[in-house]
């Protein structure tokens, strides 16, 4: 957990009101929770090695501390599924970044999953740090279909939640697909509650599209909001 310290650490030194995402997928990877499988590049010759490695399908991210909502700003390309259409995609990236840009950019495995969920936490002043759990994706904003619960959580408080939402049976065996690993699930959420008792810095985490790959929930972009 030293390197989680340092992350955090340096940021606020810098003065940053959040981390990147990679940064913020580290956070969570250290603590259990699956991430994609992604490389940090800077240069057109890095984002081809990486999605080389990585294999195409691929995204690819404009990355760094304060670049949020990606997708409204057109910083976000995916499905990539060859070296032209990764090459091309940077140069795009690159032009609406603008010529200031100075960060990095992220290639990211593509993740392929119906299901998106969210999971997030949000420090209350009243009642500290509450874990959040609910539908995700696009379609967040509109529908609200989330719960509450305050920190530190155990297995059954992350159950009831799973259980509390309108849509809970997205969880559910349908159409061919598995049900959802209430397990890796729950241990995702219980770990969110972790993290925010174990960094009070921490103001607030989003997990938002959290993509159910077969059965299992994998973080596919992430955020984190420091208290500076």
């Amino acid at each position: 957990m030293k390197k989680i310290r340092a992350i955090i650490d340096t940021a606020i030194r810098r003065g940053q009101k959040t981390l990147s995402e990679y940064d913020s997928k580290k956070v969570l990877a250290a603590y259990g929770i699956p991430v994609t499988r992604e490389v940090l590049a800077k240069t057109l010759v890095d984002v081809r090695a990486a999605a080389k490695k990585l294999k195409y399908p691929v995204v690819l991210k404009a990355c760094s501390d304060d670049t949020i909502h990606k997708t409204e700003k057109g910083l976000l390309a995916v499905n990539l599924a060859s070296d032209k259409a990764v090459v091309d995609a940077f140069r795009t990236l690159k032009k609406r970044a603008g010529q200031n840009y100075g960060g990095n950019f992220l290639v990211q495995e593509m993740v392929g999953g119906h299901r998106e969920l969210m999971i997030g936490m949000i420090r209350d002043g009243q009642f500290g740090p509450s874990v959040m759990f609910g539908l995700g994706g696009i379609f967040t904003e509109i529908l609200e279909d989330v719960v509450f619960r305050v920190a530190p959580l155990r297995k059954r408080d992350t159950l009831a939640m799973m259980r509390g939402i309108k849509g809970h049976k997205i969880l559910s065996a349908f159409r061919g697909m598995p049900a959802v690993d209430l397990n890796l699930m729950s241990d995702s959420m219980i770990a969110l509650g972790k993290i925010a008792l174990d960094h009070p810095e921490i103001e607030q985490i989003d997990v938002n599209p959290l993509i159910i790959k077969g059965s299992r929930p994998v973080a596919v972009d992430a955020l984190i909001v420091l208290d500076t």
